[in-house]
């Protein structure tokens, strides 16, 4: 996001994070080491299933509702919004189409969503972790916790190197254990853009998944919120804009392609009905 007047603060920018996820339904974090398998038997694992899981998302409709809004210093209510409702498809070939289906007026009116806000939305806020991705990280592993009914694995995740162009994802993922495919991420996107005149920033997010079709963890929730800072210049006083977005993902439908996908060996039915299977609670 970046100031709607950044000519009188355009000088360097941070990010004050929110309060972290609510910890109800959070277990104990346990440091031991997994057993019967190894960590860097996860991390290979998890980038696997995670590479299944994202062809596997290219074949499905479904619904995103994106409310973005500014919050009010003295009332911590809303004074802007944002809102967006867009059915996701994909025509033959597997090359997204959105229609949107409901877009009240826009009247935010403090910041301007960014380029990169609309693509972190589309491609990092419903983070997927593939095996090609993986050696463009540091991984380790932080121990084992209980999510509501879910036994998991927490890792850490940070990007070795910022190429510039390149956005990544930076924070904590939690990897369910039989699965071994990601059900929650809580962390920012890096890097921020701090040059003069061109600042560019997000807060930090967490996103929820749930399973579809008793086959993958699909993303259904994301919460985002922080406080973005506009540092003085020039005699204009400094900013603070306490921002906040909310996505859910809705609908997920399987459609009919010429693409087969396969899973443990087996082709993936072309199925009409999701149904849904225990998620963290948001």
């Amino acid at each position: 996001m970046r100031l709607s007047k950044p000519i009188l603060l355009v000088a360097a920018l941070a990010v004050t994070t929110a309060p972290a996820f609510a910890q109800s339904g959070f277990g104990p974090l346990d440091p031991a080491q997994p057993t019967g398998i190894t960590v860097a038997q996860i991390i290979e694992k998890m980038g696997a299933r995670e590479s299944e899981f994202a062809a596997a998302r290219d074949q499905y409709t479904f619904r995103q509702d994106v409310k973005f809004n500014t919050l009010s210093d003295d009332t911590n209510r809303p004074d802007g919004e944002y809102h967006q409702v867009t059915d996701i498809t994909f025509d033959k070939d597997g090359k997204r189409q959105e229609h949107v289906v409901f877009a009240p007026q826009n009247s935010i009116e403090r910041v301007i969503m960014t380029e990169n806000d609309f693509r972190d939305i589309e491609k990092r806020l419903p983070f997927v972790l593939t095996a090609p991705e993986l050696p463009q990280y540091d991984i380790n592993y932080l121990g084992r916790q209980k999510v509501d009914e879910l036994d998991t694995y927490v890792l850490d995740v940070k990007p070795k190197v910022l190429e510039k162009g390149h956005r990544y994802f930076q924070g904590k993922v939690w990897v369910d254990q039989q699965d071994l495919e990601i059900v929650m991420v809580n962390g920012m996107n890096v890097p921020q853009d701090m040059r003069k005149g061109h600042e560019d920033l997000s807060p930090p997010f967490t996103t929820y998944y749930q399973q579809i079709d008793d086959k993958y963890w699909f993303p259904t929730y994301t919460k985002a919120e922080g406080n973005l800072h506009f540092a003085a210049q020039q005699g204009a006083l400094s900013q603070d804009v306490h921002v906040r977005t909310i996505i859910h993902y809705t609908d997920y439908k399987r459609f009919h392609v010429n693409v087969t996908i396969k899973y443990n060996g087996e082709d993936l039915p072309n199925e009409t009905d999701s149904k849904p299977k225990d998620t963290p609670k948001q």
